[in-house]
């Protein structure tokens, strides 16, 4: 992921209604995203009300509940929050290609967008600055769900 991000445009969220589905493994680090990203909703409007939060065992389990979620239809935009943090094997990188994989699918057969908030690093160190350091990915996700959101409406409406 880039260090350059794009500068958000100022969009009001309040019309909008959004899920978030985070994986409770590498809890302190995932905590850390949803915090920013609720943060960052909530400061373009959204009500807290609006923002559906969804806990699942880990990562892998994420898919499947934002596909329920998508099949739902009445999200304008959903979030998945997750960390994989290399080890001495490169399962995270696996799991990391399955999530997005499966995520993207959701996304196009359900006509819903999906924020692919899943965190894979190498290492702690690398965690840390992009969840609750000096790089927020959270505030990022929420800038990217409500420009999808915005979107969504622009193109038709909810999922």
């Amino acid at each position: 992921m880039s260090l350059s991000a794009p500068k958000p445009a100022v969009i009001d969220g309040t019309p909008f209604r959004l899920g978030v589905v985070a994986a409770c493994f590498n809890a302190g680090l995932v905590d850390g995203l949803l915090a920013r990203v609720t943060d960052g909703l909530e400061a373009a409007g959204v009500k807290a009300g609006r923002i559906d939060v969804h806990r699942v065992p880990g990562s892998h389990e994420v898919p499947w509940a934002i596909a329920r979620l998508a099949a739902r239809g009445r999200y304008d935009c959903l979030i998945a929050l997750g960390v994989l943090i290399g080890g001495d094997t490169n399962h995270h990188e696996m799991v990391g290609q399955s999530v997005s994989h499966a995520l993207q699918r959701v996304a196009v057969d359900r006509g819903v967008p999906v924020i692919n908030g899943v965190i894979v690093t190498d290492n702690l160190a690398q965690a840390r600055a992009r969840c609750t350091g000096r790089i927020n990915r959270g505030a990022e996700f929420a800038h990217a769900a409500l420009a999808m959101a915005d979107l969504n409406h622009r193109l038709g409406g909810k999922s």
